[in-house]
């Protein structure tokens, strides 16, 4: 398994012609796609459902949308190939370590936001309508699960560690794990969201980072996004004692 920043091209007959990590050409497109689409949202906003739990769901599938459609424009845009991406074989270590990481993450963003609501009496939370999906049954839940449990760690690990942070990479580990974050973070908005998604954005870079493959860092965005629809489960089965 390729480790850490040292990572070389892939082997075989086109490893030479092939990039060992995306260039600005890949993170300019990419980002500039998910930009798009995200600023979409605000144009469509008037047309959405007004049904909490159908808003929800589209909030969730535009989440999904978001991500993979970045991730595909900076693959078909010169680098054909999914490795230099850092989707690449991992080992079971590697999985182990992203599920401890996982789990000392979503400990850490918990006491962040706790001490943020403390102090600032900020408490907008941007979940709100993924609860409200969650909530609608148990379609909606399973929907939801899916979608922000799974699709929506694997479409962001490709997009913002798989083309963002593995093409600053050439500038450092800091600015790396670091830069790719606060973008991460910054994508999810000015809200509760954003010191949460900087907290699992570093925790994962630095694991897909170290690991040099995107599927550890998978495992951490797992095991976060994993929080809400386990509570909103906890919760009806709770309710239904």
């Amino acid at each position: 398994m390729t480790h850490d920043t040292h990572d070389s091209s892939s082997h075989g007959s086109t490893g030479r012609d092939l990039p060992e990590r995306p260039g600005w050409l890949e993170i300019v497109v990419g980002l500039g796609v998910a930009a798009l689409v995200t600023g979409a949202l605000v144009l469509v906003a008037p047309a959405l459902p007004t049904d909490p739990v159908l808003h929800g769901l589209t909030l969730a599938v535009w989440s999904v949308a978001v991500a993979f459609l970045g991730f595909g424009a900076a693959v078909v845009v010169r680098i054909r190939s999914l490795r230099p991406f850092g989707v690449r074989r991992t080992t079971w270590r590697w999985v182990l370590v992203g599920l401890g990481v996982g789990v000392a993450a979503f400990l850490l963003k918990g006491v962040v936001n706790l001490a943020i609501t403390s102090l600032t009496g900020f408490g907008e939370d941007a979940q709100v309508p993924s609860q409200d999906a969650a909530n609608g049954g148990a379609l909606a839940l399973v929907t939801t699960f899916v979608m922000l449990s799974f699709l929506v760690p694997l479409g962001e690990e490709l997009l913002f560690r798989g083309v963002l942070m593995r093409g600053l990479l050439r500038y450092g580990a800091v600015v790396a794990v670091l830069g790719s974050s606060v973008v991460f973070a910054l994508f999810h908005g000015f809200n509760l969201a954003l010191p949460t998604a900087l907290v699992v954005g570093i925790a994962a870079a630095e694991v897909a980072r170290r690991s040099g493959s995107i599927w550890p860092a998978v495992v951490v965005h797992v095991v976060n996004n994993l929080g809400l629809p386990l509570f909103v489960l906890l919760l009806g089965l709770g309710g239904a004692v």
